[in-house]
């Protein structure tokens, strides 16, 4: 399990993230549409999945606009956001802020995606919610960066996570 804080305190998470070069685990997330997407969805693009614990915090709607923003720039990529959000919650997220150059994606169901990628919060008071973290995956379905940030109250460092989807 990682330790990573929230506002000076310890929290634990559910496990370690994929290890850089090892196949992304397979997921179920629900879209706002209600569909389910899994990892196949998306094969044949690189993948930023941008997870955090809700878009109604400052940090993570920040993340996710500014993912938003370089996403449109990036070929054959897509930006997965990632949160126990309810689906409608997201979509009225990014219905406001004008947000079309990602994909928002909920693990509100089972939590599920947010324990076989070793991220989800087991204590604290976002206890059952996903830690922030940054997982690029490439075309080939192989994790090329991970990023646990620390204190759940930081942004991720876009410049690390897109110079690692460039390099």
């Amino acid at each position: 399990m990682a330790q990573i804080t929230l506002g000076g305190n310890p929290v634990e998470t559910s496990g370690e993230l994929p290890h850089i070069g090892s196949k992304a685990p397979d997921f179920k997330l629900v879209a706002i549409d209600l569909s389910t997407k899994t990892l196949s969805d998306f094969e044949d693009h690189n993948l930023v999945l941008n997870i955090f614990p809700s878009v109604d915090t400052g940090v993570c709607s920040a993340s996710v606009r500014q993912f938003n923003e370089e996403a449109a720039e990036l070929d054959n990529t897509k930006v997965l956001c990632i949160s126990r959000d309810l689906p409608f919650r997201q979509e009225q997220f990014c219905a406001a802020d004008g947000l079309d150059n990602v994909v928002m994606l909920s693990d509100f169901k089972s939590g599920e995606f947010g324990r076989s990628y070793g991220l989800l919060m087991t204590n604290g008071i976002f206890d059952a919610l996903l830690s922030r973290c940054v997982i690029i995956i490439n075309k080939e379905g192989i994790v090329t960066y991970t990023e646990q940030v620390p204190e759940i109250g930081q942004e991720p460092n876009y410049k690390a996570a897109l110079e690692a989807l460039m390099g």
